[in-house]
């Protein structure tokens, strides 16, 4: 259980803090403010950014187990080698639903943070494909909705609800692959929780309530 201390390691949230300011920017730039005001802001905070991750340890061990997790294969990198095994077990078809080996002791977190992972390895590329086209056609339907919305506060508020959603569903999927550091970022609507789940109906019920009164069609 060693091997398992340092990715589960309880602190601060500067993940889901970076994410909401990428949510921001997106908006700010959606809503017409220059790009080049961004980018100044953003090279601004830069240095700052470096300090608060490098400085502490914990954040610190997972950009570097994210840059090369095999250099601690037991360690930092376990939680993303795992992953990258249960996505690659699965094939094109995979094992079979309920018949995951590595959710069984071997991959932490696999019915929250990496439950991707886990429907690699179980439905194979062929679901996981599924399930990226289906946050493909919730981003498509919430773009519409924001586009026939009644009034600019609803245009907007749609897209955040839709970039939301989106983002965090771009960041699972990425930590999955290893595209990006690990982040305990919930799979939208998958993932087991029932904060999130909760939050998640919450914007699906708010876009709704867009479309009602919108020029949806």
């Amino acid at each position: 259980m060693d091997r398992l201390k340092p990715v589960n390691l309880v602190a601060s949230n500067l993940g889901t803090s970076l994410a909401l300011v990428v949510l921001v920017f997106t908006m700010f730039f959606l809503a017409g403010l220059r790009l080049s005001y961004l980018l100044y802001i953003a090279l601004i905070n830069l240095p700052l950014l470096f300090i608060l991750i490098f400085s502490v340890p914990y954040r610190r061990m997972r950009i570097l187990a994210f840059l090369n997790p095999w250099a601690d294969p037991k360690g930092s990198g376990f939680q993303i080698i795992q992953s990258q095994v249960a996505l690659g077990t699965g094939g094109f078809f995979g094992l079979g639903l309920g018949h995951s080996l590595q959710k069984l002791f071997y991959l932490p977190a696999a019915h929250t943070d990496f439950v991707f992972s886990i429907i690699g390895e179980e439905l194979g590329l062929l679901g996981t494909v599924g399930i990226i086209i289906l946050f493909i056609v919730f981003i498509h339907q919430g773009y519409k909705i924001a586009k026939n919305a009644p009034d600019i506060f609803g245009h907007f508020l749609a897209l955040g609800l839709v970039l939301m959603i989106a983002l965090k569903a771009a960041i699972n999927i990425g930590v999955s692959c290893g595209i990006f550091p690990t982040k305990g970022l919930p799979l939208p609507f998958i993932s087991y929780g029932g904060s999130s789940f909760v939050f998640d109906l919450i914007y699906v019920g708010l876009l709704l309530n867009i479309a009602r009164t919108g020029d949806y069609p």
